[in-house]
């Protein structure tokens, strides 16, 4: 479930304001909009964890052998240049990437958008409002970005100025040329 809350009426956050915001607030998983918009995010029930908890293995696991780059979990925030403040469940950004930069920006919210993301639909989340956030990541300098959809039981994959393609599961789904030779099985 995610709530909105739109708070133009009475305030506008900086970037710094919203960094402060969840600092302050860490029980609480917000997001922001490119229209600055608040978002709370629900915690998941043990199904989606379970899922999401495997990705995050199978990708990190494939970037242990690799060296390749750095795997990120939901709980972190990357401040796109879109303007929205958004956590992915798994997220990839590449070791010249993170590298580039300082380690004020690596501490904060990474003012950079990962090179790979997955979001995984939970059965609170609305489709529409998750693939409003695939387009900003596009927007923002994503290379590859796979929504997983349990309920319809499909994954929509995102490419930059491609259309989206939609595959059934069960599939094999591959990191092509962002996450070399990483393939992963879903059936779910």
């Amino acid at each position: 479930m995610i709530t909105v809350l739109n708070l133009e009426s009475i305030t506008s956050l900086t970037r710094e304001q919203f960094y402060q915001l969840c600092l302050r607030n860490p029980e609480l998983q917000l997001e922001r909009n490119p229209q600055r918009e608040l978002i709370i995010m629900s915690p998941v029930g043990g199904e989606s964890g379970k899922k999401e908890a495997s990705l995050i293995f199978q990708i990190s696991l494939w970037n242990y052998h690799t060296q390749l780059g750095v795997v990120f979990s939901s709980s972190t925030i990357f401040s796109l240049p879109s303007g929205g403040d958004r956590s992915p469940d798994v997220a990839y950004l590449s070791l010249e990437k993170w590298e580039s930069l300082t380690q004020e920006e690596r501490e904060g919210f990474p003012p950079i958008c990962p090179d790979f993301v997955i979001e995984l639909r939970s059965k609170s989340d609305r489709l529409k409002i998750l693939q409003e956030k695939m387009g900003e990541y596009l927007a923002s300098g994503l290379k590859l970005g796979w929504l997983i959809n349990p309920q319809q039981k499909q994954v929509e994959i995102y490419r930059p100025q491609t259309a989206v393609e939609i595959v059934k599961m069960p599939v094999s789904l591959s990191g092509e040329d962002v996450l070399p030779k990483l393939d992963i099985t879903l059936d779910y």
